[in-house]
């Protein structure tokens, strides 16, 4: 059972994307597990200069600063998701407020790889309001995001890419702008559980 707060998103995909009815659940990591130590060194390049969703299996959760993860950042989490082979960075902001809610998987179903051009708005999409968010700290925030995803599980990620020479990776993860909005979706394959993250001055 989760123990934490936050709330969660949708997404836009494809409407001919396979469904994925039999995907594996993810068993949970024992207690005091690294869920940094399968990271990788290198990633792939398939992300395009777009709004999109991700969706891959969970490689790892690298924390803030990490020691010996390639491309670490000092304030945020890095969520590295396996995608058609190769690995990718979904960074995420730790100075925000969280909530979480169940609700379809917008855009269909889960089919592993990058969805440019859907989108998700929280207050259009999933009629969340931002007095439903709560605040942490940086660390209590990187402890619950860790805490909530599981090595090896089926994940989506709405983010937004640059492309080019930063393929590899997508960032804003968070309320951001009309049908743009990021979010990790938990059990994405089976059960999607939105995280939802939104900065303090931000109020909708």
């Amino acid at each position: 059972m989760r123990s934490f707060v936050l709330v969660a998103l949708a997404a836009c995909g494809s409407s001919s994307a396979p469904a994925v009815p039999d995907a594996p659940a993810a068993p949970d990591a024992p207690a005091g597990t690294d869920k940094a130590a399968a990271c990788a060194s290198t990633f792939g390049n398939e992300l395009t200069d777009a709004f999109g969703r991700l969706d891959g299996t969970v490689l790892a959760v690298v924390p803030p600063g990490h020691p010996t993860c390639a491309q670490p950042n000092g304030t945020h989490v890095v969520l590295q998701l396996t995608v058609h082979g190769a690995a990718y960075r979904m960074v995420l902001n730790l100075d925000v407020l969280e909530a979480e809610v169940d609700a379809p998987l917008a855009g269909g179903a889960w089919a592993e790889g990058w969805h440019p051009g859907v989108a998700l708005d929280y207050v259009t999409t999933l009629h969340v309001a931002s007095t439903a968010f709560t605040p942490h700290d940086p660390a209590a925030t990187t402890a619950l995001v860790t805490d909530a995803i599981a090595l090896g599980a089926p994940i989506s990620v709405f983010a937004t890419s640059s492309g080019g020479t930063k393929a590899d990776s997508a960032h804003l993860v968070h309320r951001n702008a009309a049908n743009a909005d990021g979010a990790i979706v938990l059990d994405a394959a089976t059960s999607p559980h939105y995280l939802l993250f939104r900065f303090a001055n931000q109020t909708f």
